[in-house]
């Protein structure tokens, strides 16, 4: 868990009756925020929702307009996503999995994530020229082609990476500790995790086979062979299992995909036709900015729409209303993180104090995307 969360939690003795969470201290604003600006000028406030997995908070930006327009992505640029986004997941895996084991008592896995997680970031930075806050998507593509000898660089991450897992799984798996703290903490049943709204790996760890990758098709995730992980026993131990399984499901998407990437374009250039440049004139009503015009970008036509993707911590999701304008007249965000988290209150009651961390830490939140 990364933000501030405030708990206020009822007692007897050492069980817990009641718990509610009290959110809001990270708001800033950011639907509004979409509402006053282009797709190209929201681009760099996005990944200030979730800021360990900042690419899907980019694709879903990107994928909502692109849908809306019905704006063809080249298969390169396809692929070269594909293999961004999984990257992606793969460092906020590391990042769940670093302060969880610290929450419960382990220390050691908490130094060794930031290993791979380095190395990431590192491909990352060569790709788009930041570690963090990327500014990478585009619609109809991405915004620069991978620079030479990147591919080669990816695929030996790949394999050193299938060792590290090998390494987490030996060291983390069967400790005895490890296994006392977090089985039977945190138990919700798959028909339960429904009712509540939950997804990723919550509602995966409950036995419910729902990732949307392979529901929803986008990308080209189906010219890939990858299994949807999963676990039926719905604790906090399930949920650790379906994380360190996905983290291996996405090297082997990254390695076909880097094996096979196409060539040809990174971005789809027809979709200039869709540019609008503002003449507006200094006193007229249309004129939002005093000295600045909004950058280029097409219109959103009049309707509504709703786009999801499969993030790191479940469905992150955007409902969106054009109006014939530059900017959208709605945009409302769906964080997975918001949503799983209202699940706590009914998981930690009749456990023990100490159980809160394990089951907060299980469900993986990040307060930006939380409060938003």
């Amino acid at each position: 868990m990364h933000g501030v969360l405030r708990l206020i939690v009822t007692l007897d003795g050492e069980d817990v009756i009641d718990c509610e969470p009290i959110l809001g201290y990270l708001h800033r604003g950011m639907e509004k925020i979409a509402e006053n600006r282009t797709i190209i000028q929201y681009l760099p406030y996005v990944t200030r929702w979730d800021y360990l997995a900042t690419m899907f908070t980019e694709a879903i930006t990107i994928n909502a307009p692109e849908q809306l327009g019905n704006i063809q992505v080249p298969k390169r640029a396809s692929y070269i996503r594909v293999i961004i986004l999984e990257l992606s997941r793969i460092a906020s895996h590391l990042l769940w999995l670093g302060p969880f084991m610290a929450d419960i008592g382990t220390q050691t896995p908490f130094f060794y994530i930031f290993r791979e997680r380095e190395l990431i970031y590192d491909l990352f930075e060569a790709a788009t020229g930041m570690r963090m806050m990327h500014n990478y998507f585009r619609i109809g593509g991405i915004a620069a082609d991978l620079p030479h000898g990147w591919i080669d660089k990816c695929l030996d991450f790949c394999d050193y990476f299938l060792r590290g897992v090998a390494e987490y799984q030996k060291l983390i798996t069967r400790n005895p500790i490890f296994l006392e703290r977090v089985e039977g903490a945190g138990v919700i049943g798959g028909e339960e995790a429904i009712n509540w709204g939950l997804s990723g790996p919550m509602l995966r760890a409950s036995g419910i086979q729902w990732d949307l990758r392979k529901v929803d098709h986008y990308e080209c995730y189906d010219e890939f062979d990858w299994e949807v992980k999963w676990q039926k026993e719905g604790d906090s131990l399930a949920r650790y299992l379906v994380r360190i399984g996905e983290m291996t499901e996405s090297i082997k998407i990254i390695q076909q995909a880097l094996e096979g990437i196409p060539g040809g374009p990174y971005e789809n250039l027809e979709i200039r036709r869709f540019d609008r440049v503002r003449n507006a004139e200094w006193n007229d009503f249309e004129y939002r900015f005093i000295s600045k015009k909004p950058s280029p970008t097409f219109e959103f036509s009049k309707q509504e729409l709703y786009v999801r993707v499969e993030a790191p911590k479940g469905e992150l999701g955007i409902f969106l209303i054009g109006d014939q304008n530059v900017f959208p007249w709605r945009w409302k965000i769906r964080p997975p993180g918001f949503v799983n988290l209202q699940v706590l209150p009914q998981l930690v009651k009749r456990m023990k104090l100490a159980d809160i961390l394990t089951i907060l830490g299980s469900i993986d939140i990040i307060m930006g995307e939380v409060d938003r």
